[in-house]
């Protein structure tokens, strides 16, 4: 009964991206990841060029599932307040208020994150971290799900803070978005220049629908998805799994002259999560090693820091991720 029931859970899955599909094109890697995200409650840094759907796949995400979305430009004059909230003093009552930021949210975009200052960037990933947030000498919850999509272009640095290892160990995965092939980007071309497309700019961001823009239904509600994570929470991971990552992870510890810092242990617990994320979309109750392999990069990449050595060698995260699993025996 149990196999059927996550069977079940996975077709009602594939359904919802078959909805976000309708109107993302070329980025299942990335719908796939963040559906992984949503459901295990780990946050996501996606790190792409601009122009590669990531604002249209978070609203649209919103939609589907059916919960709160807001998105919050990062700038250099951004301040805590502007995220978190703040006390209002009320003449006319002689009282503080409390005017609640756009944090309180279920789904948050934190658009080109390394363009505020560290101050802000610490307000937000205590949020991420603590599930919480105070304002005055009051402390909120935060709306359940919560889930940060944090965007960073990896190529314009001028006028960036780029985040700190440490803060970067708060997101689930980084995930690095790749343009749609000549296929897939005619699709978007014929979609979006239609006759039927309506307006091609401002609707890439849009938070509403538009005249020309692709109505989605709603699949899944709040009350869904925390069913799932109960789920997901139950699925069976052999003790040679366990081991399989930590061998993973503890490779990253050893004196190595590329790695001068390695993965914390919020790696091996987010790989852990993420795989059983997958198999829950997959309909499996459990986790194979083929989940920890097609999910490691993800999960290691932003946690692996490399010496000044690698870098002058140009030798990537990508690369040494690669050794390590050629090193390590699969289950």
């Amino acid at each position: 009964m149990e196999g059927t029931s996550f069977l079940e859970e996975g077709k009602k899955l594939a359904l919802l991206k078959a909805e976000i599909n309708k109107v993302i094109v070329g980025q299942d890697y990335m719908v796939d990841r963040i559906l992984i995200g949503l459901l295990t409650g780990g946050h996501i840094l996606l790190e792409g060029v601009p122009g590669l759907a990531k604002s249209l796949t978070a609203d649209t995400f919103a939609k589907v599932v059916g919960v709160d979305f807001k998105r919050i430009q990062f700038t250099p004059d951004l301040l805590p307040a502007d995220i978190l909230g703040t006390e209002i003093y009320k003449q006319n009552t002689g009282e503080f208020v409390i005017k609640k930021g756009p944090i309180f949210t279920n789904l948050i975009l934190a658009d080109e994150i390394n363009r505020a200052p560290a101050k802000v960037q610490s307000a937000l990933l205590e949020a991420m971290q603590e599930k919480q947030v105070t304002i005055g000498e009051t402390t909120y919850l935060l709306d359940d799900p919560f889930l940060v999509l944090a965007t960073q272009n990896p190529l314009e640095q001028q006028g960036t803070y780029p985040l700190p290892e440490a803060q970067q160990d708060r997101f689930m995965m980084k995930l690095k978005i790749n343009y749609p092939n000549r296929d897939e980007e005619r699709k978007i071309i014929k979609r979006f220049t239609g006759e039927q497309s309506g307006c091609m700019g401002e609707q890439l961001t849009s938070s509403t629908t538009s005249p020309g823009e692709t109505a989605v239904t709603k699949i899944l509600s709040a009350k869904d998805i925390s069913e799932m994570r109960k789920k997901i929470d139950g699925i069976y991971v052999d003790e040679n799994i366990e081991n399989y990552v930590l061998d993973i992870i503890f490779k990253t510890r050893e004196d190595s002259k590329n790695i001068a810092c390695g993965a914390s242990p919020r790696a091996s617990i987010n790989l852990i999560k993420a795989a059983k994320g997958k198999a829950f979309i997959e309909g499996r109750n459990y986790v194979v090693p083929d989940d920890i392999k097609d999910l490691v990069y993800d999960i290691l990449r932003h946690r692996i820091i490399l010496t000044y050595e690698a870098e002058a060698e140009e030798i990537t995260s990508e690369e040494i991720i690669a050794e390590i699993l050629e090193q390590v025996n699969l289950p």
